[in-house]
């Protein structure tokens, strides 16, 4: 197994950014990677300090997977998300968009939480079960250079919770090596990322990357045990729902032997969502694979 370091941290999906890795399809790396806070958050004390570093989301990689071309797709098997340092961290200093109805005198909120035994510490009185995620996991763009703010058709900051061990994530390769990158790792994290913070962790993640030669997708997909689930995002957020059904849709229809219409029909009854950070619009919709056959 490979073995990635920290080392520096990027804040942008770049093709221009040096190679630390290269590997051949099907090999496993772990990835080790700084919290969305870039380290600056370990005590209750601590401030967010954007004068010092002003962007979040700060990503490892690039990984490039020889072989890999324009127009093929990776395939991200997620084994395993450690906590690198037994904790995660949380803030709730800004409401955005809830201050219309609950005002805007939020404390700073800085929240260090123990993990420990599975779980997560949030106080003496509540623990939250450890679920942790890839709040951010893509490939570059061919042309220009998305931050880690957002997320689109290359991955990002999809914030989606589905995006854990026992799920593979699909990314389109648009340049050659696909130029992989992940971070922003959550112990755990509500629908929606409310105050725009998980419970932030600096990890090791465990992956298999795979390389499905001649497949092009349009955007992320990612598949569990029970589901598979196509991601868009964009506001309003109905857009970014209806486009991920979409996509949906023609998954099944290309590679499950669905006629569209009668998925269309389907995912009327049975379809769900997952939704990433609200202020965004990343939405996963889904479908769980027993009604696939």
């Amino acid at each position: 197994m490979h073995r990635l370091p920290l080392g520096p941290l990027y804040y942008e999906y770049s093709r221009h950014n040096e190679v630390r890795l290269r590997i051949e399809p099907g090999e496993k790396v772990l990835v080790e990677a700084e919290d969305a806070f870039s380290g600056q958050v370990r005590t209750n004390q601590d401030r967010r300090d954007r004068k010092a570093m002003p962007y979040g989301n700060p990503q490892t990689g690039p990984i490039y997977v020889n072989g890999a071309q324009p127009g093929d797709t990776l395939g991200v098997q997620i084994h395993e998300i450690r906590p690198s340092i037994g904790q995660c961290a949380t803030r709730t200093s800004d409401p955005k968009q809830l201050a219309e109805w609950i005002g805007t005198d939020c404390p700073h909120g800085t929240h260090v939480c123990p993990i420990r035994d599975g779980k997560i510490y949030w106080s003496d009185e509540i623990t939250i079960p450890y679920r942790p995620m890839l709040g951010c996991i893509g490939t570059a763009p061919d042309t220009g250079v998305p931050t880690t703010g957002p997320a689109g058709p290359h991955g990002g900051n999809m914030d989606i919770i589905e995006t854990g061990p026992g799920s593979t994530v699909y990314l389109p390769v648009y340049v050659p090596g696909a130029y992989l990158y992940l971070g922003d790792a959550h112990a755990a994290m509500g629908h929606g990322e409310l105050s725009a913070s998980g419970l932030e962790m600096p990890s090791e993640t465990i992956i298999t990357v795979d390389l499905i030669r001649g497949k092009t997708i349009p955007g992320p997909r990612i598949e569990s045990a029970e589901e598979i689930m196509t991601v868009a995002t964009g506001c309003p957020m109905e857009r970014a729902t209806a486009q991920a059904y979409a996509w949906l849709i023609l998954w099944m229809e290309e590679e499950y032997g669905w006629d569209r219409w009668k998925a269309y029909d389907l995912l009327t009854h049975v379809g769900r969502i997952s939704v990433g950070y609200y202020a965004i619009g990343t939405v996963a919709a889904k479908i769980a694979k027993r009604y696939l056959v």
